[in-house]
């Protein structure tokens, strides 16, 4: 949409409250792009003084982030694959010049949330993350930041220390101000227990985000891939309120809706974010870099599903998935992680699509690969 309503006078009083978006002339203000329309670049005179046509761009609709005073945009921006590997060895200028392309698609496309953990390619993608908000003005202000600590490479400290998890309130501490220090931020809006430690305290764990919340570190906290019944011992033993969980949700991965997860966050108003949300690319074609458990996904028994209903209405197969996650009443949040512009635009086409409930069962049936009960 174009309008004709600034001034020069006006555009020069208000630009302060504008900030740059990442060329002349265009600025973000809160979930509004607003640039020169690209067929009238010049100043235009009339009657009011000078003019100059604006196109006004509406971004994503925002979601709350459990009961915490967070908003965020509907579909997740995840950075696992910023650094273009798993290995800090192989990361090249090349590779993090295209997270770092990635990271300014998602912002220009209305992703607000970034999420992000330390063990992405040993904190390099926290890095990028980190250049990239330095590098695009007003970015940090704008965006939730999300990561995760609680896991230990092996080697870590001792060359025969096995891998593990360690929620420790010595390593979570150490693991938070060590991914502050990489973002280039004082403050991380959600920090989350990666996965669960076999040897998780929660009465430490409380303790632990209790002294980096009065410290000014973070300001929510959230679990990943937790069952929900070790969710509810930290609930209990926590003082505020863990606002996100973030587990694997998709066609192909089942497992949220039958295991109480999506239960409890509906019970207890937590946002489920669903990580892999295509399945590793599985669903939307894109890169295909599979976890071990994912190689054994069948996404063929409920593609044709997908197909049909994409086809049907006029979209991609990825955002017919993710419209299947966005459907549910618990507000799934899907992580979108492709580091390609163009998938990482297309993905912002699920939230135009509104499933019905046929079609959002004959999806379910499909991936179910069997009638329902």
């Amino acid at each position: 949409m174009s309008i004709s309503l600034v001034t020069v006078e006006s555009l020069a009083r208000y630009r302060s409250r504008f900030n740059s978006f990442g060329r002349p002339g265009a600025f973000r203000f809160s979930s509004i792009l607003i640039r020169p329309a690209d067929d009238d670049l010049a100043l235009r005179e009339s009657n009011a003084g000078f003019i100059l046509r604006f196109d006004i761009f509406e971004l994503m609709q925002t979601i709350p982030l459990g009961v915490s005073s967070l908003k965020s945009s509907r579909l997740a921006y995840g950075c696992w694959r910023l650094a273009g590997s798993w290995n800090p060895a192989e990361v090249t200028p090349a590779s993090r010049a295209a997270g770092h392309r990635a990271v300014v698609a998602a912002y220009e496309a209305g992703y607000t949330l970034f999420d992000n953990a330390d063990i992405y390619c040993r904190g390099e993608a926290e890095c990028i993350l980190g250049e990239a908000m330095k590098e695009i003005p007003g970015m940090r202000d704008r965006v939730v930041i999300a990561t995760k600590g609680g896991i230990r490479a092996a080697g870590d400290p001792q060359p025969d220390s096995p891998g593990r998890y360690d929620f420790s309130a010595q390593q979570l501490t150490h693991a938070c101000e060590q991914s502050l220090k990489r973002l280039g931020i004082e403050t991380i809006d959600v920090y989350m227990l990666h996965r669960p430690d076999w040897l998780a305290d929660p009465e430490e764990i409380a303790q632990a985000f209790s002294q980096l919340k009065e410290a000014g570190k973070v300001r929510y906290f959230g679990v990943s891939n937790f069952r929900p019944t070790l969710l509810t011992a930290l609930q209990v033993m926590c003082p505020m309120p863990l606002v996100v969980h973030q587990v694997e949700i998709s066609l192909a991965r089942l497992d949220a809706f039958t295991d109480g997860t999506l239960d409890q966050c509906l019970i207890e108003r937590i946002t489920p974010m669903a990580w892999s949300p295509l399945a590793g690319g599985l669903i939307g074609g894109g890169s295909k870099r599979l976890l071990p458990p994912q190689e054994n996904y069948r996404a063929e028994k409920f593609l044709p599903a997908v197909d049909d209903i994409a086809q049907a209405r006029g979209i991609s197969r990825a955002a017919v998935a993710l419209a299947w996650l966005l459907r549910h009443p618990s507000k799934i949040q899907p992580i979108v992680g492709s580091i390609n512009p163009v998938r990482i635009r297309e993905a912002t086409k699920a939230l135009e699509l509104d499933l019905t409930r046929e079609e959002w069962y004959r999806l379910l049936i499909a991936a179910r690969g069997e009638p329902m009960p």
